[in-house]
């Protein structure tokens, strides 16, 4: 069978008009700016000025990612559709794709197959400067601070003791450890110096939780870029950067409205890394598509114990909201791969290797029902090699817990392979009651965060803390930062701290080396391994294969 690529698909789809996409999101052309007939940015006042009762939250997790492929973007909008066919006022709320893995190996952010968000070349590449204020925004304090230190170190700033990066929204291991400042005493003082890509900037997670202008201000001077000699935080706000800050961030905090290839409003805002930060989109657009739909439908990073962990434990503490449903995406082939089949041996039936591969799913799924008590459904995302027999062992095995398994289309089907999932979200949001709790309380000590989430969520016997750890811990807790939530950075390939521990690993201990503050995110970064910020392109970067037609017209983009 010849296959359409995913930019195929959308670029022979006639989008409608943006100010129609509005329209039936119900917002006012007083909100809207437009760049061009296909985006606009929405003006936040919408958020405080709508009449409207907040819709009902839907999130959508997966299990552990593997290579085979889960397709959580995918399900998340052709869910919307689906909503959208059964007659629901659905809209759907997304982050914003990286240049790095869209030029790298893993690919762009706006779905696939017919169940996309369009226009999808803006959206992966530069859509509406986002990423590039964030990139401008977080330069601007590199340079402040260096320019603070070149004039007289009037705050006493050690330069072993910067914590600070630059950035840039591409993948380029270059930049990882660099010196700077060479050259003589014009041209700066000489220090070890490195890159984060743009999305693992604290500027990124502080954008997509500040719910107003003044609030991301305050939480931009919050921000520690080092220390003094005698180890006191140093601040962007004691260098004097909010303002200017703020200033090139002021439009970027403004949500984007575009649209599912089927017409479904679509808000696309922001995207932390899911490791090192909270992964999942902005909180203002989240609000803005709670306000303008009766669903809204979003999703969070990798695997439920990093993405929809942190949403809950750390968006939703944050910004008091309770998700109405949780959606669980999996796939035949990604368990069995959790089962130790190899990626090759993948489509034929292995009900063995499924049975040894489902606790993965089962402990995801019991985490959301029995940890955070949220109704919830699996998504079988169906492949053309997957039997019945295997299909029917996962709906036995989910129904134990309680929880309906759903067959989706959506990749080849578009919103009509989402409606008996679209219908199941229905049920559970009008026939069960989500009693949403936290997986720790705010004034457990940091330790007995960590501890929380490593036994109730990953399943772990319990946390190591290296020496560096500890003394990190006692600091932060006498700075009074023992209060914000955590925020595990670890592999997203295992539950446990080693990425070669498939499927639902029992009996380890995840080891703690690093304790950082994102203080203006207002959480606390727990390092259990060695956490990537800037990645690297494969030997055949997807880079090599874009290209641009005489017309203008972009091709290759996956």
């Amino acid at each position: 069978m010849n296959y359409k690529s995913d930019i195929e698909i959308a670029q022979s789809c006639t989008p409608e008009h943006i100010l129609d996409i509005a329209k039936k999101a119900g917002v006012d052309n007083k909100y809207i700016e437009q760049y061009g007939n296909y985006k606009a940015k929405i003006d936040l006042k919408l958020i405080e000025e709508s009449k409207n009762e907040n819709g009902k939250l839907i999130l959508v997790t997966a299990i552990t990612p593997t290579p085979a492929g889960e397709g959580k973007t995918t399900t998340t909008i052709g869910l919307a559709d689906g909503l959208k066919l059964i007659g629901k006022n659905v809209t759907v709320a997304l982050r914003e794709p990286s240049l790095g893995p869209v030029f790298g190996v893993k690919g762009g952010a706006a779905g696939g197959g017919y169940a996309q968000v369009i226009p999808m070349e803006d959206i992966n590449l530069h859509f509406t400067g986002d990423f590039h204020a964030i990139g401008a925004a977080n330069n601007l304090l590199a340079a402040m601070l260096d320019n603070h230190i070149q004039q007289g170190n009037a705050l006493n700033i050690d330069v072993k003791k910067i914590t600070w990066k630059r950035c840039v929204d591409m993948n380029d291991r270059q930049l990882r450890f660099v010196i700077d400042g060479l050259g003589g005493k014009p041209n700066g003082v000489p220090r070890e110096d490195g890159f984060d890509i743009t999305v693992a900037s604290e500027i990124m997670a502080v954008l997509c939780l500040a719910t107003s202008i003044s609030d991301l201000k305050a939480r931009l001077a919050r921000i520690i870029v080092g220390y003094t000699f005698d180890d006191k935080p140093v601040t962007a706000g004691d260098l004097k950067a909010q303002g200017a800050m703020t200033a090139l961030l002021k439009d970027a905090l403004k949500p984007n409205l575009v649209q599912t290839l089927e017409g479904t409003p679509a808000f696309v805002h922001g995207g932390p890394f899911a490791n090192i930060a909270h992964g999942c989109n902005s909180v203002v657009a989240t609000k803005m598509a709670m306000k303008m739909g009766d669903y809204t439908v979003t999703e969070a990073g990798f695997g439920a114990d990093l993405g929809a962990e942190k949403f809950l434990d750390i968006k939703c503490r944050m910004a008091g909201l309770k998700p109405d449903a949780v959606v669980v995406v999996a796939t035949v082939r990604a368990l069995k791969m959790h089962g130790g089949l190899a990626k090759t041996e993948l489509g034929t039936e292995n009900l063995t290797a499924l049975e040894k591969g489902i606790p993965n799913l089962l402990r995801h799924v019991g985490n959301m029902k029995n940890v955070y008590k949220i109704p919830c459904v699996v998504a079988v995302n169906r492949f053309p090699t997957d039997t019945d027999k295997e299909i029917e062992f996962i709906i036995a095995k989910c129904r134990e817990l309680g929880v309906n398994t759903v067959l989706s289309t959506v990749w080849a089907e578009g919103g009509k392979g989402g409606v008996e999932l679209a219908k199941e979200v229905v049920r559970l949001c009008e026939e069960e009651t989500s009693n949403f709790t936290f997986s720790y309380e705010d004034d457990l000590s940091i330790k007995d965060k960590i501890n929380a989430v490593v036994q109730k969520v990953y399943g772990g016997k319990g946390v190591i803390f290296t020496g560096n750890a500890n003394k990190q811990i006692e600091r932060l807790t006498e700075l009074g930062f023992d209060k914000c939530p955590v925020c595990i950075a670890k592999t997203q390939y295992s539950f446990s701290d080693d990425p070669t521990k498939l499927g639902a690993p029992e009996n380890f201990d995840v080891t703690v080396r690093n304790v950082k503050i994102s203080a203006g995110a207002g959480f606390i970064v727990v390092l259990t391994g060695d956490i990537m910020t800037m990645p690297g392109l494969p030997k055949v970067p997807a880079a090599e294969k874009i290209d641009v037609l005489p017309d203008g017209k972009i091709v290759g983009l996956f």
